[in-house]
């Protein structure tokens, strides 16, 4: 089953079950899905899906931080319930040390040596890493080791 049929049969199930929060996080991705098809003249791929829900994370995590700041926390909880449902549609994210491990090995792998290879490290792990690892945090673990 692609990942395009189990948003459509979760979405179905999200609505018998009266599960509004379910509902318009599915509803929500699906739309950005239809419209990056719309843009692009194209069937999307489960790996296109992914970019698309790993942004939608980011997107809502940024927000977040805005909700935390402005002492919504209706909308905190909203949004932290979000992005849980969200997460259950990405790959297994990878952990530090797995990133850490990865980042070791494409330093080696593109022989950088300081802060000016950076651009070359990053553009070499982050296919390795997408859908599976937040890039900023990815970025912070490169710059530590370029150090």
């Amino acid at each position: 089953m692609s990942l395009k049929d189990k948003l459509m049969s979760d979405l179905k199930v999200a609505m018998k079950n009266k599960d509004k929060i379910r509902k318009n996080a599915i509803t929500m991705v699906r739309a950005a899905i239809k419209q990056k098809e719309v843009d692009e003249r194209k069937e999307l791929t489960d790996e296109d899906i992914i970019q698309i829900i790993s942004k939608q994370v980011k997107q809502k995590r940024d927000s977040l931080e805005d909700f935390k700041k402005g002492n919504r926390e209706d909308l905190v909880e909203l949004t932290e319930k979000e992005i849980e449902i969200l997460k259950e549609y990405l790959p297994k994210q990878l952990t530090e040390e797995e990133i850490e491990e990865l980042v070791k090995q494409t330093i080696e792998e593109v022989e950088a040596e300081s802060k000016k290879d950076m651009g070359k490290v990053m553009s070499a792990i982050m296919p390795k890493v997408r859908g599976r690892a937040d890039g900023s945090l990815v970025n912070k673990i490169v710059q530590k080791h370029l150090q």
